[in-house]
C-alpha cells in the first residue's frame, strides 16, 4: 500500500510511507487460528475417542506450530518504509533501522530494473532498494510517483 502525504515544505515535496498489503485484520487472524485449531483438535479428540492416545499431544504440538506461523505472518505485515522527497532531501527511512538513505534530490538517480520488479534509489555510491514487499502493479506505480516527484524537487522535466 502506497500512502501519499503532500506538503511538507510550503507545498513542495511529499511523503510515501509503503506497507505491505493485509487480507485480514487482528480478529480476523485470531479468528482463523480459532477456526483452524478448534477443527483440529474435534479431529483429535474423535481420534482419542477412537483409541489414539497420542492425538491430543500431536494437536497440541500443531496449534503451536499454526499459531507461530500465523504470529509470523502478521509481524511480516508491519514492515515499512517512508520515503521523503523534499527541495532539500531526499531519505528513505525505516522503523527498524531509520534513516538508511539520505541524499540531495539533485544527485539522487532512480533505477527501475526487471520489467519493475526492483526499484531502488542510489547517489554517491549509495544505493537502496525501495517497496521490496509490494507487488508488481504497485511498484510500477511507486516509480511512476518517484520518478515525478524526484523530477519536480530537482528541477529536472520528466
Amino acid at each position: 500500500m502506497i500512502e501519499v502525504v503532500p506538503s511538507l515544505w510550503d507545498g513542495q515535496g511529499a511523503r510515501l510511507r509503503l506497507r505491505p498489503p493485509r487480507a485480514l485484520t487482528r480478529r480476523q487472524f485470531v479468528m482463523l487460528f480459532a477456526a483452524l485449531s478448534g477443527a483440529m483438535w474435534v479431529v483429535a479428540m474423535l481420534g482419542w475417542w477412537g483409541g489414539n492416545a497420542f492425538a491430543p499431544a500431536f494437536a497440541l504440538l500443531h496449534s503451536a506450530i499454526v499459531a507461530a506461523a500465523l504470529r509470523a505472518l502478521w509481524r511480516s505485515g508491519e514492515r515499512s518504509e517512508d520515503i521523503t522527497i523534499g527541495p532539500e532531501v531526499v531519505e528513505v527511512n525505516t522503523p527498524q533501522a531509520g534513516a538508511v538513505f539520505r541524499a540531495h534530490p539533485y544527485w539522487v538517480r532512480l533505477s527501475v530494473e526487471q520489467d519493475g520488479e526492483r526499484i531502488s534509489l542510489a547517489s554517491s555510491g549509495k544505493r537502496v532498494q525501495v517497496g521490496n514487499f509490494l507487488g508488481p502493479a504497485e511498484r510500477r506505480e511507486l516509480a511512476g510517483k518517484l520518478q515525478d516527484l524526484l523530477a519536480a524537487a530537482s528541477g529536472r522535466n520528466r
